[in-house]
């Protein structure tokens, strides 16, 4: 039970007691609920019956009653031809009361009407509540209840019923218009006004349940959205790499220039090719090992393309190509001289990969001045991170020397300076990404957010990254 429903139950104890503190002969007390238009669902909220001659009551819904939750719809308990008459489809129809103080002559008495069995002498009084009170503007596009012959009602009236009152009296104690009844009506008033506010509590309730909701739910989106930006923008690394890779590219070709007898990653690549091209043909038969030696093709051709670092190349050799043809000489016949060339070939490779660190040739590279190649080559191996943006100044100066041998050095130079800003601006942007959510979660202004954080975790929080490592991560 929610604490609307506690407030609900509480208030309907307090009318019932003050009734029948204030009737003697009364001597039981319930409270029916009616829901919103048109379903108007009615439903006992509680019942108190009077222990003895003094004023305890016992609370509870112990008797088996229709009306229990869920209780009852319009439809099920209004007028209609050949069935059950139902004072409580009198009073929320009629929005008028109805007094059985004669239980014989009771033409609405259900119990009469299924077992012949007479009821006690009651009263039920309907809790009225201003139509525009309750629905306010909605008002103008609400659907009214029909009555069997499809007839709106309530549409002529001020009012809706909020709730129904029965009280149960003594035989032959009740007689209509007296004042019993009239202190039922003043109360019944009472507690139309207690409906009312807990209503508007209530609706208040929903609306700020609701509005958190889509709060929340505005964070999960806003937090999805810049993370996949942020995460977007952490291409701009691998651009800046890509960039650093094509001087490494020149810097190669420098060497081979120098040194044309010396052995490049591109020949033995090629060769290991052929051999595989060679074999493919013993290998359709079987689709698993004519795909082991498709994708091992593949990833040559890869290798031969990309400007890795050496260290890259050495674990893609290790890691893809070393142990395929390992496999793939397992499957196909191959001769000893055969196995030994794949066998010479692949460590050779092992060298070349790393052939452009090597000091000595670099320090004999004529052509170019000897500070110049050791600048080269300490820059074109290096690998740009968030730890190591300094590099990115020292490569767009060097890339500024007069006489340097590299094709479009100008427009490498703008591009990295483009990508820089960018990149140093990455923290920047995550950190405000952090607090506009961080605000949109807590609805606060942003010079608050901080502290708010600090004392509240919650599920749309970006982790805390070194300036310019990009990520995001969100908890469902």
């Amino acid at each position: 039970m929610n604490l609307i429903d506690e407030l609900l139950e509480s208030t309907c104890k307090n009318v019932i007691k003050t009734i029948l503190s204030c009737l003697d002969l009364a001597t039981k007390g319930t409270i029916y609920r009616i829901g919103s238009m048109p379903k108007l669902q009615a439903v006992r909220v509680t019942s108190g019956i009077r222990k003895g001659e003094g004023d305890d009551i016992e609370w509870g819904l112990p008797s088996v009653s229709d009306y229990n939750y869920p209780g009852k719809s319009w439809e099920q308990y209004r007028d209609r031809p050949n069935h059950l008459l139902e004072a409580m489809g009198w009073c929320v129809e009629k929005q008028r009361s109805w007094t059985a103080d004669s239980p014989a002559e009771d033409i609405r008495s259900v119990r009469k009407q299924l077992r012949g069995e007479l009821e006690d002498v009651y009263h039920m009084e309907p809790v009225l509540v201003r139509k525009a009170d309750l629905y306010g503007k909605c008002l103008e596009t609400m659907e009214y209840p029909v009555d069997y012959w499809g007839r709106p009602i309530w549409q002529d009236s001020e009012y809706v019923v909020a709730a129904v009152i029965k009280i149960h009296f003594l035989p032959n104690s009740l007689r209509r218009e007296d004042r019993s009844i009239r202190i039922i009506k003043e109360l019944s008033r009472s507690l139309g006004t207690e409906l009312l506010t807990l209503h508007l509590r209530e609706t208040l309730s929903r609306s700020q349940q609701e509005f958190a909701q889509q709060r929340l739910q505005s964070c999960k989106i806003l937090a999805h959205e810049l993370r996949n930006t942020l995460i977007k923008f952490g291409f701009i690394f691998s651009a800046i790499n890509a960039e650093i890779g094509i001087l490494r590219e020149e810097w190669e070709a420098q060497l081979r220039k120098a040194f044309p007898d010396l052995e490049w990653k591109g020949p033995i690549l090629e060769r290991l090719k052929e051999l595989i091209t060679l074999r493919l043909p013993a290998l359709k038969g079987d689709p698993e090992w004519m795909q082991l030696g498709t994708t091992l093709l593949t990833e040559l051709e890869e290798l031969a393309a990309s400007p890795l670092l050496p260290t890259q190349g050495e674990q893609w050799l290790k890691n893809k190509i070393q142990p395929k043809w390992k496999r793939l000489l397992t499957v196909v016949r191959a001769s000893d001289a055969d196995s030994k060339e794949i066998s010479s070939l692949l460590s050779r490779l092992e060298v070349a990969l790393r052939v452009g660190l090597n000091q000595d040739l670099a320090r004999n590279v004529n052509h170019l001045p000897r500070d110049l190649s050791q600048k080269w080559i300490s820059l074109a191996y290096v690998y740009c991170t968030s730890n190591n943006l300094f590099v990115l100044d020292e490569i767009v100066q060097f890339l500024e020397i007069p006489g340097l041998p590299v094709p479009h050095k100008h427009q490498m130079k703008k591009v990295l300076r483009y990508l820089q800003v960018l990149v140093e601006a990455l923290p920047e942007v995550e950190e405000r990404a952090n607090k506009i959510i961080l605000s949109l979660r807590y609805g606060n202004s942003l010079e608050n957010e901080a502290q708010q954080a600090s004392g509240f975790p919650w599920e749309c929080e970006f982790p805390q990254y070194a300036p310019g490592e990009v990520g995001m991560s969100f908890t469902e």
